[in-house]
C-alpha cells in the first residue's frame, strides 16, 4: 500500500513539475524576446538574490518540517500538528528579522549586489514575499510528510500561473527594460505568487489537517535544536550559490564583455543551459521529498535493510537514467539551445556541459537520502568545499576564458562533490558499488540503443532538428534503451534463479 502510495505521488508530482518546467523554459523565451537578454540575465541575478533571502527567511522549512513531522508521525504520542506550528513560528521570526534588515540595508543592498539605487523600492516590498513564503514551505512540508504530495504540488502549480500571468502582463504594459523595471516586475510577480500559495494551502490545512491527539513530543525549543543544523546546510549553499551568481558575470565584465553582454550571457547559461539539463530531472526532484521520508522513517526505526535497498537502487537507478539524458543534451543540446532562443552560444554550452548531468542528478537523491537520515553536518561541509572549488574556478578561469570557465568550473564541482555524497552514503549504508551495472552498461546501452534510433529514424524518413523530430527520435531512443535493460535485467534474474536451482539440487543429492 504504501509503495503504491509512493509511486502515485511520484508519478503525479512528476507530470505536475514536468507542467511547470516546460512553461518556465518558454517563460524565459518570452521575457529575452520581449526585454532581451540582458533582462532575463537581471532576472536571474534577482533571483539569486531572492533565493538567499527566502532561505535565511524560511529556515529551509520544506526539508526540516517534512522530515521532523515524518519522525513525530512514527512515535507514540507524537503530534505533526504541533511540529507544524513549531516550524511556522520559528519561520514568522526569521522573516520578521530579514524583513527588519531588508529595510534597513535597503540601499546598501541595491548599490552592491545591482548596482543601480532604482531597485530600492522593489527590495524594500520583499517582506510580504518573505514572510507569505516562508508559511506555505511549512505547509508543503507538513503535506508531503502526510503523504499528500499533490496538495503541495497544486499550490505551486497555483503559485506559477498566478507569478508567469503578472509577469506576462506587465512586461507587455511596460515602456522600457530598466533595472528598476525588471525588479519591479519580479517582485510584484512574486507576491502575486506567494499569497495565492499561502491561502490556498492555509484553507487546504484547515479542511484537512490530520487530528493529533498526542502532546507531541518535541517542544518549541528542541524543534529549533534540530532544525538549526537542518538550516544551515541550506543557508550555507544559498550564500555560497549567490555569491558564486554574482561574481559570473563580474568576472565576464573582466573578459572583455560589456554590462550588457555579461548580463545577457549570465541569462543565457541561468535561463537557458540550467534549466534545460535540469529539465530531465523532473522525476528525481518530484522523488526527493519522498525519499527524505522514507529515508528518514527508516532511520529513526533503525531499519538498516531499508535504509540499503533504498539507496542501492536509487543509485542504479539514477545512474541508468542520468547517463541517457546526459546522451541526449549532448546529441540535442546545439539544436536545443537555439530553439530555446540561447543561440549556438547557449546550444554548444548545453552540449559542453551534458557529459556531467549523471553528477548533477545523482546530487538529488543522494543529497535527499543524507538529509533523511539526518547527516547534515557533512552535507554542509561537502557543500562548502564544492562551492569554494566552483568560486575557486569562476574567479580563476572565466577571466581568461569566458564563458568556458563556467563550464569548468562546473565539472569540477559537481565531480568532486557528488563522488564524496556517494563515498559517504555506502560507506553509511553498507552498499556495494557495482560499476559495471551502475555505469558501464547504461553507457553502453546508451549509444547502442543511440545507433539503433538513427537506423530506425533513417529507415522512416525523420530527421532535421525541429522540436517534432527530436522528440520523436528522443522518444524511440528511450524505448529502445529501455527495453535494452528490461531484457538484460531479466536474463540475469532467469541465470540468478538458474544458480539458485542448480544449487539447491546439489545440496539435496
Amino acid at each position: 500500500m504504501i509503495r503504491n502510495r509512493i509511486i502515485r505521488d511520484t508519478i503525479l508530482l512528476t507530470a505536475m513539475q514536468l507542467i511547470l518546467d516546460s512553461a518556465a523554459l518558454f517563460l524565459n523565451g518570452f521575457i529575452t524576446r520581449q526585454l532581451g537578454a540582458s533582462a532575463i540575465g537581471l532576472f536571474a541575478l534577482m533571483g539569486s538574490f531572492l533565493g538567499l533571502a527566502g532561505i535565511i527567511s524560511n529556515g529551509n522549512a520544506f526539508l526540516c518540517t517534512s522530515r521532523l513531522i515524518s519522525e513525530e508521525m512514527g512515535k507514540e504520542g507524537g503530534n505533526p500538528n504541533r511540529i507544524l506550528f513549531h516550524g511556522i513560528k520559528l519561520c514568522i521570526i526569521l522573516s520578521l528579522t530579514v524583513s527588519a534588515l531588508l529595510m534597513i540595508f535597503a540601499r546598501p543592498a541595491a548599490v552592491k549586489f545591482f548596482g543601480d539605487t532604482a531597485v530600492i523600492t522593489s527590495l524594500r516590498f520583499m517582506p510580504i514575499a518573505l514572510i507569505t513564503g516562508a508559511v506555505s514551505s511549512c505547509f508543503k512540508g507538513y503535506f508531503n510528510a502526510c503523504r499528500k504530495a499533490s496538495s503541495a504540488a497544486i499550490a505551486d502549480i497555483a503559485e506559477f500561473i498566478i507569478k508567469s500571468a503578472s509577469i506576462i502582463i506587465m512586461t507587455i504594459l511596460s515602456e522600457d527594460n530598466s533595472q528598476g523595471t525588471v525588479c519591479r516586475i519580479m517582485i510584484t510577480s512574486i507576491i502575486a505568487g506567494n499569497v495565492t500559495s499561502f491561502l490556498f494551502l492555509a484553507v487546504l490545512f484547515a479542511r484537512k489537517h490530520i487530528s493529533g491527539s498526542g502532546k507531541g513530543t518535541l517542544s518549541f525549543r528542541e524543534y529549533a535544536g534540530f532544525a538549526f543544523p537542518i538550516m544551515g546546510g541550506g543557508i550555507l549553499t544559498s550564500i555560497l550559490s549567490s555569491t558564486n551568481d554574482a561574481l559570473v558575470p563580474a568576472c565576464l565584465r573582466q573578459y572583455g564583455d560589456s554590462i550588457d553582454e555579461a548580463l545577457a550571457l549570465f541569462g543565457i547559461f541561468e535561463a537557458i543551459v540550467i534549466p534545460t539539463l535540469f529539465f530531465p530531472s523532473v522525476v528525481l526532484c518530484s522523488m526527493s521529498g519522498i525519499i527524505v521520508t522514507e529515508s528518514a522513517r527508516a532511520s529513526a526505526s533503525g531499519n538498516s535493510e531499508r535504509l540499503k535497498s533504498i539507496t542501492s537502487r536509487l543509485i542504479r537507478y539514477t545512474m541508468i537514467y542520468g547517463i541517457f539524458a546526459a546522451a541526449v543534451l549532448i546529441r540535442f543540446g546545439r539544436p536545443i539551445g537555439i530553439l530555446l532562443g540561447g543561440g549556438e552560444i547557449g546550444g554548444n554550452m548545453i552540449s559542453a556541459i551534458a557529459p556531467v548531468v549523471p553528477f548533477i542528478y545523482m546530487e538529488i537523491v543522494l543529497e535527499a537520502m543524507i538529509k533523511g537520515m539526518g547527516l547534515q553536518g557533512f552535507s554542509s561541509l561537502n557543500y562548502l568545499a564544492e562551492y569554494v572549488i566552483r568560486i575557486s574556478i569562476v574567479l580563476i578561469a572565466v577571466p581568461h576564458f569566458g564563458f568556458a570557465g563556467i563550464a569548468i568550473s562546473y565539472y569540477a564541482s559537481n565531480i568532486f562533490g557528488n563522488t564524496s555524497r556517494l563515498i559517504k552514503l555506502l560507506h553509511h549504508t553498507g552498499v556495494r558499488f557495482r560499476p559495471f551495472f551502475m555505469v558501464i552498461s547504461p553507457v553502453v546501452y546508451s549509444f547502442m540503443s543511440m545507433a539503433a534510433a538513427e537506423l530506425l529514424c533513417t529507415i522512416a524518413g525523420i530527421s532535421g532538428n525541429s522540436i517534432v523530430s527530436i522528440v520523436i527520435f528522443s522518444t524511440i531512443w528511450a524505448v529502445i534503451y529501455g527495453g535494452v535493460f528490461f531484457v538484460s535485467h531479466k536474463l540475469s534474474s532467469g541465470e540468478s534463479n538458474n544458480r539458485f536451482f542448480v544449487q539447491n539440487e546439489q545440496r539435496s543429492i
